[in-house]
């Protein structure tokens, strides 16, 4: 199902990757869904990413910044949609009418997987809910994703990041102690939520191939969220405490926080007691080391704010660089807090190929600068096929391609 572009930056050309064969039909839009089927495509998964005619999907205008055509002028295409729509094709077809709705029918039937964002209910009037398509297709492997489920109170209730973050409750662990509640800074409960999905996928389809049998996934931007509370969701199961935001400050390990040095922000994340013991002789404070009031974790816990403020009034007059190498040449875990030029600028992130660039003839630079894919594979390395599509771009060659001798009757819906 490629379309013989060779891979941007990972992976040998013609090379096919582990999800080859797989054809998912894309009905979402935002990020949730485009995140999760962008990474299924990078596996080699073939995704139809189905748009409304001559708008498509709405991050598409969630600009500026837009790419820069040949004409010097923006075209529509954002950074947003960008970040989210690789390795994807797109058709558009008007799924309100009749004809469309049904065009998106027939493409179901020729695919392993359609994922869909919709409000609850959302797609039954089109005969596009997970019971009227695998009615006609039993092996279909259909993921939902709302803001708050498919059952429960609130499952009518639409799904922002924002609001998730702030009913799941991480909002109400994250900014400083004295502040207002924060967000993550970027849309973090829709990304989380689309890696769910996209393993409740990979299990699913694995259930089909033993079984011929698909199922409906349902998933949440609420649930997902609650999941990563992780160990501040199970600190307070175990002992009834309410969390506390705390900043840049950990609530089970002192000292993993920043720090203010005297030219700028370090990491200090001292993990176990051999690191802060290396960390008092690098500070040239040793004999906090032996301290009986922080001798253990427990007990730096316990005396937190007397240890901070001791090692905050030293750490304030050294160079950060000073400290970031002195903490590598003692083994004590600790970093710069980097920019994001600076992350992409970075050597590591050059060397591990999270910086690629894809062909776009319509861009004025002939390309588009994109965040790479973290999986590294052995044996079925992630590719790079197709830059993110204009919408509509594959519409005749998908209704060709898929479709066949079908076209001529149904290109008039799309």
């Amino acid at each position: 199902m490629n379309d013989g572009v060779e891979p941007a930056a990972s992976g040998a050309a013609g090379a096919k990757g582990p999800l080859d064969g797989i054809r998912v039909l894309d009905l979402s839009r935002i990020l949730a869904g485009p995140t999760m089927t962008q990474t299924l495509g990078d596996f080699g998964a073939d995704i139809i990413k189905v748009e409304r005619p001559g708008a498509g999907d709405d991050t598409r205008a969630w600009g500026p910044p837009y790419v820069t055509g040949k004409d010097g002028k923006p075209m529509p295409e954002s950074a947003y949609y960008l970040a989210a729509n690789r390795n994807k094709r797109s058709i558009a077809i008007d799924m309100a009418s009749a004809d469309g709705a049904a065009l998106i029918r027939k493409l179901a039937r020729h695919c392993d997987v359609v994922v869909e964002n919709f409000k609850l209910g959302g797609l039954k009037k089109y005969g596009l809910d997970y019971e009227s398509l695998s009615a006609e297709h039993p092996g279909l492997v259909y993921c939902s994703i709302t803001g708050f489920g498919q059952t429960g109170p609130n499952a009518h209730r639409p799904g922002y990041d924002l609001l998730a973050q702030g009913y799941g409750g991480i909002m109400s662990l994250t900014g400083a102690p004295e502040g207002e509640p924060m967000k993550v800074g970027v849309g973090i409960a829709d990304v989380v939520c689309g890696l769910y999905g996209g393993l409740g996928i990979l299990a699913a389809l694995r259930h089909r191939d033993q079984t011929g049998l698909g199922q409906q996934i349902d998933v949440s931007l609420v649930d997902t969220q609650v999941s990563w509370l992780v160990n501040e969701g199970t600190n307070y199961l175990l002992s009834g405490q309410e969390p506390k935001r705390r900043g840049n400050q950990h609530p089970n390990i002192v000292p993993y926080q920043v720090f203010q040095a005297s030219d700028g922000h370090v990491i200090v994340a001292a993990g176990n007691d051999g690191q802060y013991q290396r960390f008092c002789k690098l500070l040239g404070l040793p004999e906090l080391a032996d301290d009986p009031r922080f001798v253990t974790n427990s007990m730096r816990l316990e005396n937190r704010e007397t240890l901070i403020d001791i090692l905050s009034g030293k750490i304030a007059t050294l160079h950060k660089q000073e400290l970031v190498d002195g903490m590598e040449a003692n083994n004590v875990p600790g970093g710069a807090i980097n920019t994001i030029p600076e992350v992409f600028e970075s050597e590591q992130v050059q060397a591990r190929d999270m910086k690629i660039s894809m062909p776009q003839p319509l861009a004025e630079s002939g390309s588009v600068d994109l965040i790479g894919n973290p999986v590294k594979f052995s044996r079925t390395p992630v590719t790079y096929r197709h830059s993110p599509p204009q919408c509509g771009e594959q519409t005749d060659e998908l209704l060709r391609e898929i479709l066949g001798e079908e076209v001529d009757q149904t290109t008039d819906s799309a």
